[in-house]
């Protein structure tokens, strides 16, 4: 039997109080080959069950954190464009299509 959306939204809730409650203290950070230490970069962590954690190297104290659902999301994303910036225009504003 498929899920209800109430109990999808249940369970993911579950899912990020259950990652948030996650000791972090220990983890690695890595960061893009090629980066300075005094450069702004954003770091990840990989957290158990193929879960992620981010961070930019500027605020290190605010993280965020995904399930491997949503990072493996957002990665394929990623590689097809979906968050390319559009080219400004002269006046900042964003080029027209």
């Amino acid at each position: 039997m498929a899920e209800t959306a109430q109990e999808i939204k249940a369970r993911k809730e579950r899912e990020r109080d259950e990652l948030y409650a996650l000791d972090i203290s220990d983890v690695e950070w890595h960061s893009a080959p090629g980066t300075e230490e005094h450069e702004e970069r954003v770091e990840i962590a990989y957290l158990p069950g193929g879960a992620v954690a981010m961070r930019s190297s500027l605020d290190p104290d605010t993280v965020l954190r995904y399930t491997e659902a949503e990072w493996r999301a957002f990665v394929l994303g990623a590689r097809d464009g979906e968050f390319d910036l559009e080219p400004a225009r002269q006046d900042g504003a964003p080029a027209a299509e």
